[in-house]
């Protein structure tokens, strides 16, 4: 089975889907003419003063983030991260931080189309996401699209945001607590269950609390690390940009690594970690209290923003700057050992965030899950949807973690590739729907 998945996955995520990948981000990007890039700012500045929250929609445009970013900010910011440096050498980094670039304009347009086509279900919520921008904006040629899309987007959360979740939590429990599997497992259960089972106002209000206090603690702690090697700054970033194009030789436990692999795991990684391109952001963005398209798109781009170019790259950077990359070490026992090297007990503050991260990716998946499961099958399928999710959890806990990643990587591309049909086709009305937007703000 290992074997099969393996074989499909070096498919899955060959040169064919990092050209398509990047390729619609660098499209989308010089289609809005970087406009993502320019206008960081007044993102932020739409986010903080929370404009458009008077639309339609069931929760607040910051809710929306929250909630998107409660499931991209996970176990791939810090378990991925590590993975992709062990596997591609530092040079991962730094397609990481292209691919985030490039990802914002991707994640822009996906949640300016899941705004414009958002449809609201039988129960009176709101709807959307490439499903339906695929099935409202494209012709009927396309709608098997849609579908495809629906359908892996309710299977892939049960491992790239469900059992690889809680597999990685149980393994670092039970590594520096010793804390039985299973254990954790039916105390994640437990946890998800009391969230999930209230629907998406219950997952925003929490994830609204959770969300900030998590990122910034685990940024504010890698900075002091950061600062407690500053000298060792500039040779890090030079070593990550010289490992992004040449070959990284073998090192310590490190076994070297070529451009290709750096190129292939950074990007693989990064889209793990931020999920831009993959589709699932747009189904929280899609819920948001707005009338503008476009400014929940500008939102929405800030998590690409804050979950690889901030959090990514704090776990990214103490990797490098520590060394720890050349143990031999991977996943997030080399995050831990590259914290502890300087912070005595430094384990024990990823043994938490990891718990953290993981936990708000379950409870913002479910509601990606769910949504896709709506459109397939209507609202009876909602209650069951939520009850297989929850059991799902402590089934994590007992599956091996290469033969998880393996199968989370291969359903991400299967997701994604729908998705980014959809974007290229429907470019063109989101570089229309911008300027509109912009005309109408500067006129």
């Amino acid at each position: 089975m290992t074997e099969l998945i393996q074989t499909v996955n070096s498919w899955a995520w060959g040169p064919v889907m990092l050209v398509l990948l990047l390729g619609t981000g660098l499209y989308l990007s010089l289609g809005l003419r970087f406009a993502t890039v320019r206008r960081i700012p007044t993102a932020f500045g739409l986010l903080l003063r929370g404009k458009g929250e008077s639309g339609q929609g069931d929760i607040a445009p910051f809710s929306a983030l929250m909630t998107s970013l409660s499931a991209t900010i996970g176990t791939g910011n810090i378990a991925g991260v590590a993975t992709a440096i062990a596997m591609g050498g530092p040079g991962a980094l730094f397609w990481m931080w292209v691919t985030a670039l490039v990802g914002m304009a991707t994640k822009y347009a996906e949640a300016v189309l899941a705004v414009t086509f958002r449809e609201r279900d039988a129960k009176g919520a709101y709807s959307g996401g490439p499903m339906y921008y695929i099935r409202n904006g494209l012709g009927k040629r396309w709608h098997f699209l849609a579908y495809a899309f629906a359908l892996f987007g309710a299977l892939a959360g049960f491992g790239l945001a469900n059992t690889v979740q809680s597999n990685s939590v149980s393994q670092v429990l039970n590594t520096e607590f010793g804390v039985a599997p299973i254990v954790t497992g039916l105390v994640l259960m437990a946890l998800v269950a009391s969230v999930i089972l209230g629907g998406v106002k219950r997952i925003a209000r929490v994830a609204s609390y959770l969300v900030p206090f998590m990122a910034v603690s685990y940024v504010l702690i890698g900075l002091a690390v950061i600062l407690m090697n500053i000298g060792e700054v500039p040779r890090a970033v030079g070593v990550i940009v010289e490992a992004a194009f040449t070959p990284t030789a073998a090192t310590g436990g490190f076994a070297g690594a070529t451009v290709l692999m750096a190129l292939r795991f950074g990007v693989a990684r990064g889209i793990f970690s931020n999920e831009a391109g993959l589709g699932s952001a747009p189904i929280a963005h899609a819920a948001a209290r707005t009338n503008e398209p476009v400014q929940q798109g500008m939102i929405a781009m800030l998590g690409t923003f804050i979950d690889t170019l901030v959090v990514c790259s704090i776990t990214g950077l103490v990797i490098v700057i520590t060394g720890a990359w050349t143990s031999g070490m991977s996943g997030a026992d080399l995050t831990a050992t590259a914290f502890q090297s300087v912070i005595p007990g430094g384990q024990y503050v990823i043994a938490i965030g990891l718990c953290l991260f993981a936990f708000t990716t379950m409870i913002g998946w479910s509601f990606y899950g769910e949504r896709c499961v709506v459109f397939l099958v209507g609202t009876r399928g909602v209650l069951p949807f939520r009850l297989l999710w929850v059991m799902a959890v402590p089934v994590g806990t007992l599956v091996q973690l290469e033969l998880v990643w393996l199968i989370a990587d291969t359903l991400n591309a299967f997701m994604a590739i729908p998705n980014l049909v959809a974007l290229v086709l429907l470019g063109p009305l989101v570089f229309r729907v911008t300027r509109a937007y912009f005309a109408r703000e500067t006129g």
